[in-house]
């Protein structure tokens, strides 16, 4: 439906509602570990192939960040929140700064990467 949603586990309380301007879709989405930013990643039938970092608290686009050639199927925060991982359909794996930089871009998969995520160390 074009959003993404935050919800109180506690209460089921909607907290925030983050609408995409056009008809777009997140495949995945996570939370910085302090909790003050929510980064997307754009997949589905309407991905475009974004990645984008969003305000917890107002719901406000921070960053997008282009550069996949398809869609996003799988975001991370790094443990210090500084770096963002990216898994696509393009068959690579990207990381970002927290400011929208592209740091790295890994080949290698011959399939969809469906799955990211940063070791705690």
């Amino acid at each position: 439906d074009d959003t993404v949603r935050v919800w109180s586990a506690e209460t089921g309380e909607q907290l925030l509602e983050i609408r995409f301007r056009t008809k777009r879709s997140a495949a995945s989405v996570a939370f910085s570990p302090d909790g003050q930013r929510i980064v997307s990643g754009s997949g589905g039938p309407w991905g475009d192939k974004t990645v984008r970092v969003w305000s917890a608290e107002t719901g406000e686009q921070l960053h997008e960040m282009q550069g996949h050639t398809d869609r996003v199927w799988s975001v991370a925060f790094s443990p210090d929140g500084q770096r963002i991982v990216s898994g696509s359909a393009d068959e690579t794996v990207r990381v970002w700064s927290l400011a929208g930089e592209q740091l790295l871009e890994m080949e290698g998969h011959t399939d969809w990467v469906h799955s990211v995520a940063f070791s705690p160390d």
